[in-house]
Protein backbone atom coordinates (compact mmCIF):
# COMPACT_ATOMS: atom_id res chain seq x y z
CA UNK A 1 0.00 0.00 0.00
CA UNK A 2 2.85 2.42 0.82
CA UNK A 3 4.08 2.10 -2.77
CA UNK A 4 0.67 3.32 -3.98
CA UNK A 5 0.81 6.57 -2.03
CA UNK A 6 1.92 9.63 -4.02
CA UNK A 7 4.96 11.52 -2.76
CA UNK A 8 4.81 14.95 -1.13
CA UNK A 9 5.59 16.77 -4.38
CA UNK A 10 2.78 14.95 -6.17
CA UNK A 11 0.37 15.73 -3.34
CA UNK A 12 1.25 19.44 -3.57
CA UNK A 13 0.53 19.36 -7.29
CA UNK A 14 -2.76 17.55 -6.76
CA UNK A 15 -3.81 19.96 -4.00
CA UNK A 16 -2.99 23.07 -6.05
CA UNK A 17 -4.68 21.77 -9.20
CA UNK A 18 -7.80 20.74 -7.29
CA UNK A 19 -7.98 24.02 -5.40
CA UNK A 20 -7.66 26.15 -8.53
CA UNK A 21 -9.40 23.74 -10.92
CA UNK A 22 -6.99 25.21 -13.43
CA UNK A 23 -3.63 23.70 -14.37
CA UNK A 24 -2.20 27.06 -15.47
CA UNK A 25 -2.91 28.78 -12.16
CA UNK A 26 -1.62 25.75 -10.26
CA UNK A 27 1.55 25.83 -12.37
CA UNK A 28 2.09 29.52 -11.60
CA UNK A 29 1.79 28.81 -7.88
CA UNK A 30 4.15 25.84 -7.97
CA UNK A 31 6.72 27.30 -10.37
CA UNK A 32 6.00 24.67 -13.02
CA UNK A 33 4.63 24.66 -16.55
CA UNK A 34 0.96 23.70 -17.15
CA UNK A 35 2.21 20.71 -19.11
CA UNK A 36 4.27 19.56 -16.10
CA UNK A 37 1.23 19.84 -13.83
CA UNK A 38 -0.91 17.88 -16.27
CA UNK A 39 1.82 15.22 -16.55
CA UNK A 40 2.13 14.86 -12.76
CA UNK A 41 -1.64 14.53 -12.36
CA UNK A 42 -1.67 11.81 -15.05
CA UNK A 43 1.15 9.99 -13.24
CA UNK A 44 -0.83 10.06 -9.96
CA UNK A 45 -3.93 8.74 -11.73
CA UNK A 46 -1.91 5.95 -13.37
CA UNK A 47 -0.19 5.10 -10.08
CA UNK A 48 -3.48 4.86 -8.17
CA UNK A 49 -5.60 3.52 -11.01
CA UNK A 50 -8.17 6.25 -10.30
CA UNK A 51 -9.45 9.11 -12.44
CA UNK A 52 -9.14 12.30 -10.37
CA UNK A 53 -10.21 14.94 -12.89
CA UNK A 54 -12.61 15.00 -15.79
CA UNK A 55 -11.25 17.17 -18.56
CA UNK A 56 -12.94 19.04 -21.38
CA UNK A 57 -11.35 21.36 -23.92
CA UNK A 58 -11.93 24.35 -21.62
CA UNK A 59 -12.45 23.14 -18.05
CA UNK A 60 -11.46 20.50 -15.51
CA UNK A 61 -13.59 19.13 -12.69
CA UNK A 62 -12.85 16.84 -9.76
CA UNK A 63 -14.38 13.40 -9.78
CA UNK A 64 -15.86 12.11 -6.52
CA UNK A 65 -12.69 10.15 -5.91
CA UNK A 66 -10.61 13.23 -6.75
CA UNK A 67 -12.54 15.30 -4.21
CA UNK A 68 -11.81 12.72 -1.49
CA UNK A 69 -8.08 12.75 -2.27
CA UNK A 70 -8.03 16.56 -2.55
CA UNK A 71 -9.43 16.94 0.97
CA UNK A 72 -7.04 14.31 2.34
CA UNK A 73 -4.05 15.88 0.54
CA UNK A 74 -4.83 19.32 1.93
CA UNK A 75 -5.13 17.93 5.46
CA UNK A 76 -1.94 15.87 5.12
CA UNK A 77 0.12 18.77 3.77
CA UNK A 78 -1.19 21.08 6.48
CA UNK A 79 -0.37 18.55 9.21
CA UNK A 80 3.08 17.92 7.76
CA UNK A 81 3.75 21.67 7.46
CA UNK A 82 2.90 22.23 11.10
CA UNK A 83 5.09 19.32 12.16
CA UNK A 84 8.03 20.64 10.13
CA UNK A 85 7.59 24.06 11.74
CA UNK A 86 7.65 22.54 15.22
CA UNK A 87 10.70 20.48 14.29
CA UNK A 88 12.57 23.56 13.08
CA UNK A 89 11.78 25.40 16.30
CA UNK A 90 12.92 22.44 18.38
CA UNK A 91 16.14 22.19 16.38
CA UNK A 92 16.86 25.89 16.94
CA UNK A 93 16.73 25.34 20.69
CA UNK A 94 15.75 27.80 23.38
CA UNK A 95 18.55 30.30 22.82
CA UNK A 96 17.22 31.64 19.49
CA UNK A 97 14.21 33.85 18.86
CA UNK A 98 13.03 34.31 15.29
CA UNK A 99 11.20 37.54 14.48
CA UNK A 100 9.18 38.07 11.29
CA UNK A 101 8.67 41.65 10.11
CA UNK A 102 8.63 43.77 6.97
CA UNK A 103 11.74 45.36 5.48
CA UNK A 104 10.66 48.94 6.17
CA UNK A 105 10.12 48.41 9.89
CA UNK A 106 13.31 46.37 10.09
CA UNK A 107 15.62 48.92 8.46
CA UNK A 108 14.02 52.10 9.75
CA UNK A 109 13.26 51.12 13.32
CA UNK A 110 14.18 47.74 14.76
CA UNK A 111 17.69 47.14 13.39
CA UNK A 112 18.86 50.44 14.87
CA UNK A 113 17.99 49.08 18.32
CA UNK A 114 19.08 45.45 18.08
CA UNK A 115 22.44 46.05 19.77
CA UNK A 116 20.60 47.48 22.74
CA UNK A 117 18.55 44.27 23.04
CA UNK A 118 21.70 42.15 22.82
CA UNK A 119 23.27 44.11 25.64
CA UNK A 120 20.21 43.51 27.81
CA UNK A 121 19.67 39.89 26.75
CA UNK A 122 23.04 38.41 25.74
CA UNK A 123 21.74 34.84 26.08
CA UNK A 124 19.06 35.30 23.38
CA UNK A 125 20.11 35.19 19.74
CA UNK A 126 17.76 37.10 17.45
CA UNK A 127 17.09 35.77 13.96
CA UNK A 128 15.02 37.68 11.41
CA UNK A 129 12.54 36.70 8.71
CA UNK A 130 12.26 39.84 6.55
CA UNK A 131 9.12 39.69 4.44
CA UNK A 132 5.91 41.53 3.63
CA UNK A 133 4.05 38.20 3.74
CA UNK A 134 2.00 37.36 6.82
CA UNK A 135 3.50 34.28 8.42
CA UNK A 136 1.54 31.49 10.08
CA UNK A 137 3.04 30.74 13.49
CA UNK A 138 1.92 27.12 13.30
CA UNK A 139 3.29 26.48 9.80
CA UNK A 140 6.28 28.81 9.53
CA UNK A 141 9.53 28.78 11.47
CA UNK A 142 8.96 32.03 13.39
CA UNK A 143 8.31 32.84 17.05
CA UNK A 144 7.08 36.46 17.13
CA UNK A 145 6.05 38.98 14.52
CA UNK A 146 5.54 42.69 13.94
CA UNK A 147 2.47 43.31 11.81
CA UNK A 148 0.66 46.37 10.56
CA UNK A 149 -3.07 45.95 11.00
CA UNK A 150 -5.89 46.03 13.50
CA UNK A 151 -4.17 43.79 16.05
CA UNK A 152 -7.21 41.50 16.18
CA UNK A 153 -5.77 38.11 15.31
CA UNK A 154 -7.39 34.91 16.50
CA UNK A 155 -5.18 32.87 18.78
CA UNK A 156 -2.51 35.56 19.03
CA UNK A 157 -1.47 38.00 21.75
CA UNK A 158 -1.16 41.51 20.31
CA UNK A 159 0.52 44.65 21.66
CA UNK A 160 0.04 47.99 19.91
CA UNK A 161 3.37 49.72 19.36
CA UNK A 162 2.70 53.30 18.25
CA UNK A 163 0.34 55.47 16.25
CA UNK A 164 1.18 56.29 12.66
CA UNK A 165 1.45 60.01 11.86
CA UNK A 166 2.18 60.81 8.23
CA UNK A 167 4.37 63.87 7.61
CA UNK A 168 6.13 65.48 4.63
CA UNK A 169 9.91 64.95 4.47
CA UNK A 170 12.67 65.82 2.06
CA UNK A 171 16.45 65.95 1.93
CA UNK A 172 18.33 69.07 3.11
CA UNK A 173 19.93 69.25 -0.35
CA UNK A 174 16.55 69.51 -2.07
CA UNK A 175 15.48 72.22 0.34
CA UNK A 176 18.62 74.25 -0.26
CA UNK A 177 18.44 73.88 -4.05
CA UNK A 178 14.87 75.19 -4.11
CA UNK A 179 12.32 76.17 -5.03
CA UNK A 180 11.81 77.31 -1.41
CA UNK A 181 9.13 75.82 0.82
CA UNK A 182 7.49 78.62 2.77
CA UNK A 183 3.85 77.52 2.48
CA UNK A 184 2.09 74.34 1.34
CA UNK A 185 1.43 75.67 -2.16
CA UNK A 186 5.18 75.85 -2.73
CA UNK A 187 5.11 72.06 -2.85
CA UNK A 188 3.50 72.41 -6.29
CA UNK A 189 6.99 73.19 -7.61
CA UNK A 190 8.40 69.85 -6.43
CA UNK A 191 7.87 66.20 -7.25
CA UNK A 192 5.73 64.67 -4.52
CA UNK A 193 5.90 61.00 -3.53
CA UNK A 194 3.49 58.85 -1.55
CA UNK A 195 2.28 55.27 -1.35
CA UNK A 196 -1.06 53.71 -2.19
CA UNK A 197 -2.51 51.47 0.51
CA UNK A 198 -6.11 50.68 1.40
CA UNK A 199 -7.64 48.02 3.61
CA UNK A 200 -11.07 47.53 5.17
CA UNK A 201 -12.20 50.96 3.99
CA UNK A 202 -9.11 52.73 5.38
CA UNK A 203 -6.83 54.66 2.99
CA UNK A 204 -3.22 55.53 3.80
CA UNK A 205 -2.85 59.35 3.70
CA UNK A 206 -1.79 60.65 0.29
CA UNK A 207 -0.87 64.11 -0.96
CA UNK A 208 -4.43 65.04 -1.87
CA UNK A 209 -5.49 64.29 1.71
CA UNK A 210 -2.53 66.20 3.15
CA UNK A 211 -3.21 69.23 0.95
CA UNK A 212 -6.86 69.22 1.96
CA UNK A 213 -5.83 69.21 5.62
CA UNK A 214 -3.48 72.12 4.86
CA UNK A 215 -6.35 74.12 3.35
CA UNK A 216 -5.31 73.65 -0.27
CA UNK A 217 -8.40 72.67 -2.26
CA UNK A 218 -7.11 72.99 -5.82
CA UNK A 219 -4.28 70.46 -5.66
CA UNK A 220 -3.32 68.82 -8.96
CA UNK A 221 -1.80 65.41 -8.26
CA UNK A 222 -0.31 65.05 -11.76
CA UNK A 223 3.18 65.66 -10.31
CA UNK A 224 2.91 62.94 -7.71
CA UNK A 225 4.90 59.72 -7.90
CA UNK A 226 3.16 56.69 -6.44
CA UNK A 227 5.13 53.85 -4.86
CA UNK A 228 4.05 50.42 -3.73
CA UNK A 229 5.83 50.52 -0.38
CA UNK A 230 7.07 53.12 2.08
CA UNK A 231 10.75 52.23 1.71
CA UNK A 232 10.83 53.38 -1.92
CA UNK A 233 9.00 56.64 -1.16
CA UNK A 234 11.40 57.47 1.69
CA UNK A 235 14.39 56.57 -0.47
CA UNK A 236 13.19 59.02 -3.12
CA UNK A 237 13.22 61.72 -0.44
CA UNK A 238 16.66 60.68 0.84
CA UNK A 239 18.03 60.80 -2.72
CA UNK A 240 16.76 64.36 -3.11
CA UNK A 241 14.34 63.44 -5.88
CA UNK A 242 11.04 64.19 -4.13
CA UNK A 243 9.20 65.43 -1.10
CA UNK A 244 7.62 62.29 0.37
CA UNK A 245 4.87 61.54 2.81
CA UNK A 246 6.32 59.23 5.45
CA UNK A 247 5.42 57.68 8.78
CA UNK A 248 7.09 59.79 11.48
CA UNK A 249 8.09 56.78 13.58
CA UNK A 250 9.87 55.24 10.60
CA UNK A 251 11.88 58.38 9.70
CA UNK A 252 12.51 59.78 13.20
CA UNK A 253 16.18 58.77 13.09
CA UNK A 254 16.65 60.20 9.60
CA UNK A 255 15.20 63.47 10.90
CA UNK A 256 17.23 63.57 14.11
CA UNK A 257 20.45 62.75 12.25
CA UNK A 258 19.85 65.31 9.53
CA UNK A 259 19.38 63.03 6.53
CA UNK A 260 15.80 64.28 6.19
CA UNK A 261 13.99 67.45 7.22
CA UNK A 262 10.33 68.15 7.81
CA UNK A 263 9.37 71.31 5.90
CA UNK A 264 5.88 71.60 7.43
CA UNK A 265 4.67 70.53 10.87
CA UNK A 266 1.29 69.26 9.67
CA UNK A 267 0.84 65.51 10.05
CA UNK A 268 -2.12 63.25 9.32
CA UNK A 269 -2.94 60.28 11.53
CA UNK A 270 -3.77 56.93 10.02
CA UNK A 271 -7.14 55.56 11.15
CA UNK A 272 -6.74 54.61 14.84
CA UNK A 273 -7.77 50.99 14.25
CA UNK A 274 -4.55 50.41 12.32
CA UNK A 275 -1.03 50.40 13.73
CA UNK A 276 2.07 48.26 14.10
CA UNK A 277 1.60 45.43 16.61
CA UNK A 278 3.86 42.89 18.24
CA UNK A 279 2.14 39.51 17.92
CA UNK A 280 2.84 35.95 19.07
CA UNK A 281 0.80 32.83 19.82
CA UNK A 282 -1.22 32.85 23.03
CA UNK A 283 0.10 29.35 23.72
CA UNK A 284 3.65 30.79 23.83
CA UNK A 285 2.84 33.78 26.05
CA UNK A 286 4.96 32.42 28.90
CA UNK A 287 8.00 31.65 26.75
CA UNK A 288 10.88 33.42 28.53
CA UNK A 289 12.44 34.53 25.22
CA UNK A 290 9.19 36.08 24.02
CA UNK A 291 8.58 37.75 27.39
CA UNK A 292 12.08 39.28 27.31
CA UNK A 293 11.67 40.54 23.74
CA UNK A 294 8.17 41.86 24.41
CA UNK A 295 9.19 43.77 27.54
CA UNK A 296 12.26 45.24 25.84
CA UNK A 297 10.36 46.26 22.70
CA UNK A 298 7.51 47.94 24.58
CA UNK A 299 10.01 49.81 26.72
CA UNK A 300 11.79 51.02 23.58
CA UNK A 301 8.47 52.23 22.18
CA UNK A 302 7.19 53.98 25.30
CA UNK A 303 10.50 55.14 26.79
CA UNK A 304 12.72 55.91 23.79
CA UNK A 305 16.28 57.04 24.28
CA UNK A 306 16.62 60.80 23.73
CA UNK A 307 17.62 61.77 20.20
CA UNK A 308 19.59 64.83 19.13
CA UNK A 309 17.41 67.88 18.47
CA UNK A 310 15.67 67.33 15.16
CA UNK A 311 16.73 69.77 12.48
CA UNK A 312 13.98 71.73 10.84
CA UNK A 313 13.84 73.41 7.47
CA UNK A 314 14.13 76.95 8.81
CA UNK A 315 17.49 76.12 10.42
CA UNK A 316 19.15 75.57 7.06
Amino acid sequence: MARLLPGTRALRTLEAAARHLNFTRAADELGLTPAAVSHQIKEIEDQLGIVLFTRTSRTIRLTEAGAVLFEASADALDLLGRAVSRAHKMARGTAQLKVTLDAHFATKWLMRRVDNFRRHQPDIELRFDITYDVRDFERDDVDVGIRFGTGKYQGLCSHRLFDNVIIPVCSPALLKAGPPLKEPRDLFQHTLAHIVWARQGVTWPNWRMWMAAAGVDDFDDSRTVVFGNSSDAVQAALDGNAVALADFAMVANDLSEGRLVQPFALGIKVAPDFAYHLVYPQAAADDARIVAFRDWLLNEVHNPQPDPTRRNWDEL
